[in-house]
């Protein structure tokens, strides 16, 4: 990490007594605004860190180093990341270095909330393989023109469903779910299909056919780390296949950088990525999965801003439990939430009926916790629950 971009804490408290020796002389209420603006603007750094590697390997080779050493060859989710990792190439003095992205030569089912569909209820003979969404009838998945208007189930959370009665196309309906909840729901496992089934059943629908929040990913490139990010990045004319075998992606750097596809017994340097977020599948309580990650990595995370979020997202989805530990906490004695890193809780992404100030401190003291499903909002939740939890490395 550099140095440039760290505030430390010492540093950060130097700042804040300087406030302090000058609040004496200022208007209460302007104070108050330019104390918060301070803590609210405390420097981040990158959540994925890009490392060269200036050996030849092919790209096989250069995946299991990455897995070994980091996270994994490197993913890049948008042109941030490209700056970043371009800036790792820097001193390199190659042409051609290898990234984690590769031709499967197989379609995909996801999840609208972008989780991969592990768990897949297919109606025998289905998919058709000729449509690319995907409904429920009677407790099975059928594939269907996502053109078709039917009815669809929103969910608001991993417990609260909504029923629309009232037809629309696939896309038509993922956008009202999350325009009015969170998204077109997930079924992510035989509990979650019962419970889905027996929801329907419970609301009689005039229509059988429901649209869940399935569809087919034609893309055939995926990144070896399973990120579901959509950025490429392709020179003009690529990718070409050039004699049929080109099923792995280098940066050409004559080209500013842009991707082509090439053969993947090639031999080239490469570039891994080191995410610097960890999802730990053990259950523990808030202040033993604080303990945990201060003892084997730096901290619980803290999510104040956008960038951080969607790192989150990311990482969530390999978690085993349905919501997920953060550094979040509720101090009662302030009626207030912090980060636990010592950020002020100025970026929120709460579910709706979570976050407020006013919480019931009488029988435990609430932490927070990111949903593991769909759009993963925050939720407070007594800070005995056993979860999953995040930790920071850095």
């Amino acid at each position: 990490m550099r140095a440039d971009i760290i505030i430390s804490q010492s540093e950060a408290a130097d700042r804040n007594t300087r406030l302090l020796n000058v609040s004496s002389e200022m208007d209460p209420t302007l104070y108050f605004i330019l104390l918060l603006s301070a803590l609210c603007s405390v420097s981040e750094c990158v959540q994925r860190q890009y490392h060269f590697i200036n050996e030849r390997k092919n790209w096989t080779e250069a995946q299991r180093y990455c897995r070994e050493k980091y996270t994994d060859l490197a993913t890049v989710d948008d042109m941030n990341d490209m700056n970043e990792m371009k800036k790792s190439l820097n001193d390199g003095g190659v042409q051609l270095v290898w990234i984690g992205l590769q031709k499967t030569g197989r379609d995909e089912w996801r999840w609208s909330s972008g989780e991969p569909a592990l768990y897949l209820n297919w109606k025998p003979g289905q998919p058709e393989g000729r449509d690319d969404c995907g409904m429920m009838t009677n407790g099975k998945f059928e594939d269907l023109p996502c053109s078709s208007n039917k009815h669809f189930i929103c969910n608001n959370t991993n417990t609260v469903l909504f029923l629309v009665d009232q037809k629309m196309n696939w896309t038509e309906a993922q956008s009202h779910c999350r325009h009015n909840h969170i998204d077109l729901i997930s079924v992510r496992n035989q509990e979650e299909n019962q419970q889905l089934e027996q929801f329907i059943s419970d609301n009689k629908p005039s229509d059988s056919y429901i649209w869940i929040g399935l569809f087919r990913v034609r893309d055939s490139w995926q990144w070896s780390d399973q990120s579901n990010s959509s950025l490429r990045y392709w020179r003009a004319g690529e990718p070409n296949n050039s004699g049929g075998h080109e099923d792995c992606t280098a940066v050409d750097q004559k080209s500013r950088g842009q991707w082509i596809d090439v053969s993947c017994d090639k031999q080239y340097p490469f570039v891994c990525h080191e995410d610097k977020l960890i999802v730990i599948r053990e259950n523990l309580t808030w202040s033993e999965a604080l303990r945990y990650c201060r003892q084997n990595h730096v901290d619980l995370v803290s999510v104040h801003s956008e960038e951080i979020q969607r790192r989150v997202k990311n990482v969530v989805k390999l978690a085993s439990t349905a919501e997920v530990w953060m550094g979040l906490r509720h101090a009662c004695i302030l009626d207030a939430w912090f980060w636990v890193s010592g950020e002020t809780v100025c970026y929120q992404n709460w579910a709706p009926g979570n976050g407020s100030s006013d919480e019931d401190c009488k029988d435990s003291v609430r932490s927070g916790a990111v949903q593991s499903g769909g759009d993963p909002r925050w939720i407070s939740l007594p800070e005995n629950t056993k979860l999953n939890f995040i930790c920071s490395r850095y």
